[in-house]
């Protein structure tokens, strides 16, 4: 953007009378810029010229801010105002219209600058309203969700980067930052009531376990091991319908709990594991006695005999009191094995005796047998006929029914048994 300084021949633009006045010429005509007494006229003109020289380095150092863009516009107008005053009435030896007008040069590049400005600040306008919508949008989530915890760090440091960004055009600042804040206040409102409520709760909570606790202190102790299991079970299932109490206060109140649990079930455990070393000489005996039965019993031959059997081996099964807890289950299970096996031949029994089932049955073979003797003869009449295919599909049809018929008698054998 600087010029050449031009020519520097102070000829050209001053001159020094006898009396060592120096002037300087310029478009406007010939000014004095004043005297240096006690010097020559070359060192009264160099003496101007040096102040030129610093005039064009003032204008020189101002064109390199503009180019750098390190001045705004307006800032740069009224530089160029002061230094176009500053030429005007200049002291100083120079082509100073050349000066003036390097300075109107610069003019046209401010439009330029100021233009190019315009375009940033709206670019850096539109992508703070972006950013601020993001921020928005952001904070319009979190106020309707219930992340109580995260969510109130997550304002935090929405609100620091607001305060960071620079404003926008007051009208969609303003309706952004409302947004924003409307966000904020519905969350803090919806996370006050939620942790006041959560409170109640947890009021609610800890009173119950509280109340269960004291219901359990003298459970603990008990030496009723059916009963009192049960009810422990059914304060563990309020313990659970309590829900939760604050999480230090819900750790104590468990650990109190828990101690008085484990004192009943720690005692009854070591009774009921004395109570099994007594047991097992039962569950022996009671598993010597099964396998004799099981090996006379099934497979059931007799039914009556069965029953009787059956009905002695549970007589003295009971007369051998209890067994191990770990063995009850096995045990029983083999006792309803005999009873299911002596049940079911009972009813096979039943259902090989009964009499109108027998009739039935030989009412079928009756009612096939008659069918096909009745086809037989309708085969013989076709084949006597000459009428090979008729009597080739009724023999098919006997065929059909002769199977039928064999099923029909294994099932009257079974009651002719």
């Amino acid at each position: 953007m600087s010029e050449p300084a031009g020519p520097t021949n102070p000829a050209e633009f001053g001159r020094v009378d006898p009396d060592g006045t120096v002037y300087v010429r310029t478009s406007e005509g010939e000014r004095s810029v004043g005297q240096v007494p006690d010097s020559t006229p070359e060192e009264a003109l160099s003496f101007f010229l040096r102040r030129f020289e610093t005039l064009e380095g003032e204008v020189a150092l101002f064109e390199a801010r503009v180019a750098a863009g390190s001045v705004g516009p307006d800032d740069a107008r009224k530089r160029i105002a002061s230094l176009h005053a500053s030429i005007r009435v200049a002291n100083a030896v120079g082509d100073l219209d050349a000066l003036a007008a390097r300075l109107d040069r610069i003019e046209p590049k401010l439009t330029e600058l100021a233009d190019a400005r315009r375009a940033e600040r709206a670019q850096a306008a539109e992508q703070t309203r972006a950013e601020k919508e993001r921020m928005v949008a952001e904070a319009e989530k979190l106020a309707a969700g219930n992340d109580w915890r995260g969510g109130v760090n997550r304002f935090r440091a929405l609100l620091d980067e607001w305060k960071v960004l620079p404003r926008i055009d007051r009208a969609t600042d303003d309706a952004l930052w409302h947004r924003f804040s409307t966000a904020r206040t519905t969350y803090t409102r919806r996370r006050k009531a939620q942790f006041a409520a959560q409170s109640e709760k947890f009021t609610a909570a800890k009173l119950t376990k509280e109340e269960i606790i004291e219901e359990a202190r003298p459970l603990a102790d008990s030496t009723d091991w059916g009963a009192t299991s049960g009810t422990f079970r059914d304060l563990m299932a309020r313990w659970k319908a309590a829900g939760s109490a604050s999480h230090a206060d819900d750790d104590a109140l468990w650990t109190q709990f828990r101690g008085l649990q484990d004192r009943f079930f720690e005692a009854r455990n070591a009774s009921l594991t004395e109570q099994d070393g007594e047991f097992r000489a039962n569950q022996e005996a009671k598993e010597k006695l099964l396998a004799e039965a099981e090996a006379d019993i099934t497979p059931v031959r007799d039914v009556k005999v069965a029953r009787t059997k059956l009905r002695d081996l549970l007589t003295r099964y009971n007369q051998l009191g209890k067994v191990p807890r770990d063995a009850v289950r096995p045990l029983d299970a083999r006792v309803h094995a005999l009873e299911s096996a002596v049940r079911e031949a009972e009813e096979a029994e039943w259902r090989r005796t009964d009499p109108e089932a027998r009739q039935r049955a030989q009412d079928t073979v009756a009612m096939f047998e008659t069918q096909i003797a009745k086809l037989q003869a309708r085969a013989d009449a076709a084949g006597a006929a000459g009428r090979a295919k008729d009597a080739a599909r009724t023999r098919e049809s006997i065929a059909s029914y002769t199977q039928l018929l064999d099923q029909a008698r294994a099932t009257l054998a079974d009651f002719e048994r």
